[in-house]
């Protein structure tokens, strides 16, 4: 027998990142202006992949991915976020909870894992490059990728599915502005430490652990970059990889910050804080800098620029 305090089924309440008051609408203002900025940014950067014909290398096939995995998640927690802002107490059901989990969790995933691929086509390009167009060929891109995708989906709908499939006690509202798995664990009325220790390992798996290969791969490339003899050479590597740890250290630093620690030190108001650290400050870093730290991807906007001019004046 169910107890009568005991819910199976039943829509939830996103109590949002802020209440709506006049001197929180500041940093909703900032938000909607960052929500603005990754999907105008991000879009702009897989247009210039796609139409210039210089960019159509390894590290912009994944660049470009990245992208689509940040445009993905903003939508997925922005809009939500915002309209629980204007108009508190919105209702979200369980399929809309669960489809929320699975994404934020599918785009999180494969942006861990494709930060370590990233680090790994730029260690075969600066240490092994005569080797690269055949450990980078299109297929070993394309295997590459294609296991990014299916290994996060493939984490994401267990967690989705274990999370749904617990009993939910008492209170429906959610101390969150998305759902996201450890703010559910707190609702539930059942036993979740082995669930929360299967969490555990699975965040140690897609975090630490890649995270600690990127930096392994860069300390070789470093300690490559400083054996050239061309200073230009050395220039270019170290701002490809500068402005690539910069991504991977406040994307793998909150992610790690927010999974492995024990639940007993979690708070609703820094979990939120955290949150935005790796749901979308990210989306909003990343153009910038694969951008205004780009050479190629500064010249082929400019030619971009340069072509639609032209074609005004036609």
């Amino acid at each position: 027998m169910k107890s009568e305090n005991e819910t199976y089924s039943v829509d939830f309440v996103l109590l949002g990142f802020l209440s709506r008051t006049s001197v929180h609408m500041f940093p909703m203002a900032l938000i909607l202006l960052a929500f603005i900025a990754v999907l105008s940014g991000n879009a702009l950067l897989i247009l210039l992949i796609q139409v210039d014909s210089s960019l159509h290398t390894p590290m912009y096939f994944f660049l470009r991915q990245l992208a689509f995995m940040d445009i993905c998640q903003t939508l997925i927690i922005v809009p939500k976020m915002l309209a629980d802002f204007l108009i508190p107490g919105n209702p979200i059901s369980p399929a809309g909870c669960g489809a929320q989990i699975f994404l934020v969790l599918t785009m999180g995933v494969s942006e861990c894992l494709l930060l370590a691929v990233m680090a790994y086509d730029r260690y075969i390009a600066i240490c092994n490059p005569l080797q690269y167009p055949i450990l980078m060929s299109r297929n070993i891109c394309f295997l590459l990728s294609a296991g990014v995708w299916m290994g996060a989906s493939v984490n994401a709908l267990f967690h989705t599915v274990f999370t749904l499939a617990l009993p939910y006690c008492g209170s429906k509202e959610i101390d969150h502005f998305f759902c996201e798995v450890p703010a559910l664990l707190k609702l539930s009325c059942s036993n979740t430490s082995r669930y929360e220790a299967l969490v555990f390992v699975s965040s140690v798996v897609v975090l630490p652990i890649p995270s600690s290969l990127i930096l392994a791969t860069y300390a070789c490339i470093l300690s490559r970059v400083l054996r050239m003899k061309s200073t230009k050479g050395q220039q270019k590597a170290l701002a490809t990889c500068s402005s690539h740890l910069t991504v991977v250290v406040v994307f793998y630093g909150a992610g790690i910050f927010m999974y492995l620690r024990p639940s007993s030190y979690h708070s609703p108001e820094q979990d939120k804080i955290v949150s935005l650290f790796y749901t979308i400050v990210p989306p909003v870093l990343n153009p910038l800098i694969y951008s205004l730290r780009n050479r190629d991807v500064l010249h082929a906007l400019r030619k971009w620029i340069g072509k639609c001019r032209d074609f005004q004046q036609d």
